[in-house]
């Protein structure tokens, strides 16, 4: 019963947010509360939602002080750079910026950070698909891949979670998959050069400077209805001057708000907010704050805290100019968090119901007998659907154990079940159990359900290219 209520829970959740039904935030907190009611275990709800939360807490907390961070280090044009190189590389042809949003996710997933990664990414790409108006869903659906087919490296996560489950050396199970890693991440390119030509079919390619004539013409046309209406206004009033219910700053003031959005500011050369005589110590500030994560010297959340602080006091040392930056970056912030206390309490029923582990003994017990000495086969295609509907540690430290032993009853590996483990990572990035996904799609103002309905095929399709290279290679 457990098992069928298990995958029943995940259904409604993902058919309610896809059909945009109920909201992600509303779906992860209400549809698990339903569910360990039709359980029997409603009166434990507090403690699992507990359990959850206390769980995901530190996760949280970087995130909230890591958009602070990277929202800051925007603000002073760290990524300035970054944003112009991109814009000279691409030319405005929608074909260059798609397979740029895949390049540029795949080295700054170097990291092992996906927050980091889709932070810098959306806010370096945002600014080119909004005046071009290309489909923000290709821009997230791009990044999530990419960043999944890195988030194999050792310090990413999963590789070190498969190498403690099964005690082996990380080493040993992701230098041997490095081809096919490395086949996966083409296809990401080649896919993205698909998606790129149909983006460039649909709106054309133009020049920079058409871009901003046609930006500029828009500017326009909007400076002439809105004196057009005022000149109407004025004269039902009958002040005769026209200008009654102009609003202050003509066309500026369109302009302007056109350009209240913080990720179209990137590109704004004249911002207030810039900090070019203090462009180095950012730098060296986010090296060494990377750094830092990379070689573990302090927890990530940790790290964040004192660098979001750091950042704030030298490049804003008067306290109203902290508290507007703080407030410039609260909706992210609030949006993010938000959502991540609402998954632990989808994480904290499928664990503590024990919904998770009769979903895992099911699909186990149901693997046929012949595909015995195919366990590696086996697990890699299980991985594709179970790290997308649960956490990579209850995959890792709870279904893989119980793949890897069945496997070697059969005389395969733990090894090769290892590496077949992290087949199902590109499409795990995009899992709604990642709290690093909701960063995406809230910078990039995409709906979850768009983002998921896009993604889902090609993320699957990218796994499976993965596992086919596994196998042509022999190493899986």
């Amino acid at each position: 019963m457990l098992t069928i209520l298990g995958f029943a829970m995940i259904a409604t959740f993902l058919v309610l947010i896809m059909m945009k039904k109920m909201s992600p935030i509303a779906a992860l907190v209400l549809i698990p509360a339903l569910f360990c009611v039709f359980v029997g275990k409603g009166a434990k709800l507090g403690d699992y939602v507990i359990d959850g939360v206390t769980s995901l807490a530190p996760t949280a907390a970087m995130l909230m002080f890591a958009i602070v961070y990277f929202g800051v280090m925007i603000d002073v044009g760290l990524f300035d750079p970054i944003v112009r190189g991109i814009l000279k590389f691409c030319k405005a042809d929608p074909l260059r910026i798609v397979v740029g949003t895949a390049l540029l996710a795949a080295i700054v997933s170097l990291d092992g950070d996906g927050s980091t990664t889709f932070m810098i990414t959306v806010s370096a790409m945002y600014p080119l698909y909004k005046r071009l108006k290309m489909s923000l869903v290709v821009m997230t659906g791009v990044a999530a891949m990419a960043n999944g087919v890195m988030n194999t490296l050792p310090w990413g996560g999963p590789t070190a979670r498969a190498a403690t489950a099964l005690k082996l050396d990380a080493s040993d199970i992701f230098v041997p998959m490095i081809p096919a890693l490395a086949v996966g991440l083409l296809f990401v390119f080649a896919l993205s050069y698909v998606l790129g030509r149909r983006e460039r079919k649909r709106l054309g390619v133009l020049t920079l400077d058409e871009v901003l004539v046609e930006e500029k013409a828009e500017e326009k046309e909007s400076e002439t209805v809105l004196v057009g209406a005022g000149a109407g206004a004025g004269a039902g009033k009958g002040n005769g001057t026209g200008k009654g219910s102009l609003p202050t700053g003509g066309a500026g003031a369109a302009a302007d708000a056109d350009d209240d959005e913080p990720e179209m500011q990137v590109l704004d050369p004249n911002r207030t907010t810039l900090r070019p005589k203090l462009y180095w110590f950012n730098a060296l500030l986010t090296v060494t704050l990377l750094t830092a994560m990379i070689m573990e010297w302090l927890p990530i959340p940790v790290l964040f805290l004192l660098g979001a602080a750091l950042a704030l006091t030298v490049n804003f040392p008067h306290m109203p100019d902290q508290k507007a930056r703080l407030g410039a970056h609260a909706e992210n912030v609030l949006n993010v968090s938000g959502m991540v206390f609402a998954a632990a309490v989808f994480t904290g029923v499928l664990q503590g119901t024990g919904m998770v582990d009769h979903m895992a003994k099911w699909v186990v017990g149901n693997i046929p007998d012949g595909m015995g000495p195919h366990m590696a086969l086996a697990t890699g295609l299980l991985s594709i659907p179970f790290t997308y509907f649960m956490s990579n540690d209850g995959f890792y430290f709870g279904i893989l154990p119980v793949l890897a032993e069945a496997g070697q009853a059969h005389g395969v590996s733990s090894l090769e079940i290892a590496r077949a483990s992290l087949i199902g990572q590109p499409l795990h990035m995009s899992s709604p159990l990642v709290p690093a996904v909701y960063v995406l799609v809230g910078m990039a103002k995409v709906e979850f359900g768009d983002h998921t309905r896009f993604v889902v095929k090609w993320a699957a399709l990218t796994s499976l290219v993965v596992l086919g290279a596994g196998i042509l290679f022999g190493i899986i």
